[in-house]
């Protein structure tokens, strides 16, 4: 399911790919980096704001490139200072991208830290039985110029109050590649995107600032593991037994436990980095405190820190988050064991900032109005 626009976007392209085509159009090699600069570094939002190339060039890049391969329909701001901004792609398929700041105190809000979660496809075809993404299927994978292109967006919105800005920097602290869709069942265009992000001549974004997740594609989590740049990674557990988690999650009948655990675990070693294990706490399902013990035991085999979420509502689904007490209950059994645990509280539900819940709704009023 692949989208062919009428120009490849330039966010999607590497040094390598610009220079040899800037070099077919008898252009020198330096122009390459030039143009990434007012991306990357200016922020430039058209061609004629690139003045140190030749007007001839701008016009033809122009014709062959598009410098922003989506557009802003717009941002929510939740009441905890999380923002949610809905991209419209060139055929007008909608995806999610979030920020979501982590005041620091005695500092005003522009210095606060800032996390990105950015997507990789126009819904899912994972199928979790309790996320937003997958209701509607996959329609398709993000192309990586429209990964990259998202973090742009981001400094759009961030450049005007953030310091950072004035010296070319990226307007956000982290980024986790948890928005929409299986990231690494679009492989080849993550890859790329990180590449990007990660070049001096990109983003200059550091890796050990990225975190990947992934649901378990165990193959690609082991090919992962011998890509060069060193990204984090974190698992969508979300049941610490093959009972509980094929029952939310179908992708346990093909990467059960015994083949995930090890891969991970591969990851970990050849990286040297303590991995996450994403566990969203559904009442009825995994809050048991028997999965507490379960979790508990994996976490301490793979020397891995433990990220607990509580439920977040999304319209249309049964599932309900567990009581405060339950899930302080579930937390402390990891504590005991003095394995590393973070108990998130609710950041954005009034914008419905889980994934996908915003494209969602305004899918689904679309579909109201065309009808």
């Amino acid at each position: 399911m692949k989208y062919s626009p009428t120009k490849p976007p330039l966010t999607g392209e590497t040094l390598e790919s610009l220079t040899s085509c800037l070099k077919a159009q008898g252009e020198p090699a330096f122009r390459a980096k030039q143009m990434f600069d007012w991306v990357y570094k200016k922020r430039a939002r058209s061609w004629d704001e690139m003045t140190n190339l030749p007007k001839p060039l701008r016009a033809w890049l122009a014709d062959q490139f598009e410098l922003m391969p989506m557009t802003l329909v717009h941002g929510k701001q939740s009441l905890d200072v999380t923002d949610k901004l809905l991209l419209e792609l060139g055929d007008q398929s909608l995806i999610e991208t979030v920020i979501i700041r982590a005041p620091q105190e005695g500092v005003g809000l522009e210095h606060s830290r800032k996390t990105i979660c950015i997507s990789t496809q126009v819904g899912c075809a994972m199928g979790c039985k309790f996320c937003a993404s997958g209701l509607m299927g996959l329609k398709r994978d993000l192309s990586g110029g429209e990964i990259v292109a998202q973090l742009l967006h981001v400094c759009y919105r961030e450049d005007a109050h953030d310091p950072r800005a004035h010296s070319g920097l990226a307007s956000f602290d982290n980024i986790v590649v948890m928005g929409m869709g299986e990231p690494l069942a679009n492989y080849e265009a993550i890859t790329t995107a990180l590449k990007i992000i990660n070049a001096d001549w990109g983003f200059g974004f550091g890796a050990r600032r990225i975190t990947l997740s992934t649901s378990g594609l165990v193959p690609n989590i082991l090919k992962l593991a011998d890509e060069p740049i060193g990204v984090r990674l974190a698992i969508s557990l979300h049941g610490a037994t093959d009972e509980v988690r094929s029952e939310i999650m179908p992708i346990n009948k093909a990467y059960p436990l015994a083949k995930l655990i090890p891969a991970v675990r591969a990851f970990s070693e050849k990286h040297g980095r303590m991995v996450t294990l994403e566990f969203i706490l559904i009442e009825g399902i995994n809050d048991a405190l028997d999965q507490a013990e379960r979790l508990r035991d994996i976490a301490k085999d793979l020397h891995a820190h433990v990220n607990l979420i509580p439920y977040n509502t999304v319209e249309g689904l049964p599932w309900k988050r567990p009581s405060v007490t339950r899930q302080e209950r579930f937390a402390d059994i990891l504590r005991r064991s003095r394995v590393s645990v973070t108990l998130r509280r609710e950041k954005g539900h009034d914008i419905d900032a889980a994934c996908g819940q915003l494209r969602l709704k305004t899918e689904k009023e679309r579909e109201l109005i065309d009808a």
